[in-house]
């Protein structure tokens, strides 16, 4: 029996994947739809089609987690506006070179190729970061800084023209549209939102607040999805069956994930979700092993590590907060309880 056009068991795949996929992205503000993309290839969908319906997925996705953090205002519009252009053009470069790639017949090897690197990479960093932040706090807790010095550092040389953002600090058009058009080549060849770059770009490059950061990526991933959704589908690329059941599940997951902020320490998590990364970049290589040795069951664990990982870091995420209701539950029933 199929749904959508693929069969019911494939459906319900791409919900469970979608809910983990949208607890991430509602939680980092990114780390979610790049893992979409290299399971649509594992599964054996063309570069195009993968990338086009993991851009239609980002949209959905970015629309839910943006207004959660809308509510409790972590979103700069004017930044995300300001981007606009560099994103629109990045992706469109982006997109001519996937399907560039694809008259050649290389564009699954490319893809798959890039996001072993790119995911390895980004891993080791976020496993590096999540080790050099527990190292602070055990020498000297309380010293973390709101801007990091390299933010600062780039603000200080003030290249015309200058814009002021919402939280009243100014940052260069230059800086700006750069973090946009780079993002958005990411966004256009990949097919991801561009979370895991534009955030650390809003935060180490542009300057913003974290917390602002998170959000007004979220923010930007929206813009990204539209664009990249808008010309993918105009070339028939986006597959409406795989959208769906993604965004079935990524609704719920988004708004869990964004709510969770709220309880989860951020740093609790990290080394998880950067050892999740390192997993997937192991996952896809083997993806691209299984097609050049013609072994099945490559393909096979390939998907299956690339899911369990992502499982995992779902309920660490849910562990975390279950723990962190509870500590405030029990806090406010010993506050509350009968004075003599």
């Amino acid at each position: 029996m199929d749904l959508l056009g693929v069969g019911i068991g494939l459906f319900a795949l791409f919900v469970v994947f979608g809910f983990m996929v949208g607890v991430f992205f509602g939680f980092f503000g990114m780390g979610g739809s790049f893992l979409v993309t290299p399971a649509l290839l594992i599964l054996g969908y063309p570069a195009p089609v993968a990338i086009g319906s993991s851009m239609a997925f980002v949209f959905g996705t970015a629309v839910i987690a943006t207004m959660k953090h809308h509510d409790v205002g972590q979103v700069d519009y004017k930044l995300g506006a300001l981007m606009f252009v560099g994103i629109a053009l990045g992706i469109e470069a982006g997109k001519m070179l996937v399907y560039f790639l694809d008259q050649l017949g290389r564009a699954e090897l490319v893809v798959g190729t890039a996001y072993v690197v790119l995911l390895g990479a980004i891993g080791v960093l976020f496993v590096r970061s999540a080790l050099d932040r527990s190292e602070d706090e055990d020498s000297d807790p309380g010293t973390e800084e709101e801007i990091p010095e390299i933010a600062k550092k780039i603000k200080s040389y003030n290249v015309p023209p200058m814009v002021t953002l919402t939280d009243g600090s100014k940052a260069s058009m230059w800086t700006i549209s750069g973090v946009g058009g780079g993002v958005g080549i990411a966004s256009g060849f990949l097919g991801v939102g561009g979370g895991f770059i534009r955030m650390p770009a809003i935060y180490y490059l542009i300057g913003v607040p974290l917390a602002a950061a998170v959000g007004t990526s979220l923010f930007g991933a929206l813009i990204s999805g539209a664009v990249g959704t808008f010309t993918y589908g105009l070339d028939g690329a986006v597959d409406l069956s795989i959208v769906t059941g993604l965004l079935a599940g990524s609704a719920l997951g988004a708004r869990i994930g964004s709510a969770a902020t709220a309880y989860v320490d951020e740093d609790d998590v990290t080394i998880y979700f950067g050892v999740m990364l390192l997993l997937a970049s192991v996952a896809v290589a083997l993806g691209e092993l299984a097609t050049w040795l013609a072994m099945p069951i490559l393909d096979r664990l390939s998907f299956v590590l690339l899911v369990g990982s992502s499982a995992f870091v779902t309920a660490v995420i849910f562990y975390y907060g279950g723990q962190a209701i509870r500590t405030k539950g029990n806090r406010s029933v010993e506050s509350s309880g009968p004075s003599e």
